[in-house]
């Protein structure tokens, strides 16, 4: 099976540097999205995995849930791996779930470009507070890769949510204070999904690869 990595926002394939060399020789692909929609980005991804014709298990971090929410109708998907990840319901934006909890800490961080483009500023104290267990030399990796993200990523709503009929997997990060612990657990159980929790921030692809992969084993082993 094959296995399809799809970053957040903000996201590249760096996102995935870690867990790479951990996959060996699964065969994989990591998807580099425009960000300009979620419309977009979805049919972006939606064009890679019908590219390759096989079956395929898709993994999110953060944004990338979204993405894979609805690209994981295709009947070419098999099953769907979140990692600290949304996986919003029919009708739902990015938007409309955060907003419907207290403001999480990376709220303070969080900058409006001219065109309503969203970025993170990552300052020292970005950097203490939200990526405190980011290795310091993958830091300025993150910084020079990182892009904006159109707010359309955030504010199209999600189609029929591939959840509902293929099984998936949940990988909560149990002091992520950029997606809530409390929302990414309120969305694990609504989506019926196999769950486990790691301690440790929102880069859980980057600072728990072991742990994304021993979810991911799973995954491919009950497929």
């Amino acid at each position: 099976m094959h296995i399809v990595l799809v970053h957040g926002a903000g996201g590249t394939p760096t996102t995935w540097s870690e867990l790479v060399p951990l996959l060996g020789g699964r065969a994989h692909t990591l998807i580099t999205n425009p960000m300009t929609s979620l419309t977009d980005d979805v049919a972006h991804t939606l064009g890679v995995v019908s590219s390759l014709n096989e079956p395929v298990l898709l993994v999110g971090h953060s944004y990338g849930g979204a993405v894979i929410t609805n690209v994981g109708r295709s009947d070419l998907v098999k099953g769907l791996v979140y990692v600290a990840a949304f996986a919003p319901d029919e009708g739902e934006t990015v938007n409309g779930i955060v907003e419907a909890y207290p403001p999480a800490e990376v709220s303070k961080y969080m900058r409006r470009g001219p065109n309503g483009e969203w970025a993170s500023e990552h300052t020292d104290e970005y950097w203490d507070e939200i990526g405190w267990d980011v290795p310091v030399d993958q830091r300025g990796i993150w910084d020079s890769e990182s892009r904006p993200s159109d707010n359309r990523i955030f504010s199209e709503p999600t189609g029929v949510p591939a959840w509902r009929t293929k099984p998936s997997w949940y990988l909560v990060a149990a002091e992520d204070k950029t997606l809530p612990t409390v929302i990414q657990r309120d969305m694990a159980a609504r989506a019926g999904a196999t769950t486990s929790e790691v301690p440790g921030s929102h880069f859980t692809p980057r600072v728990r690869p072991a742990d994304v992969l021993t979810v991911i084993e799973k995954a491919l082993a009950a497929l």
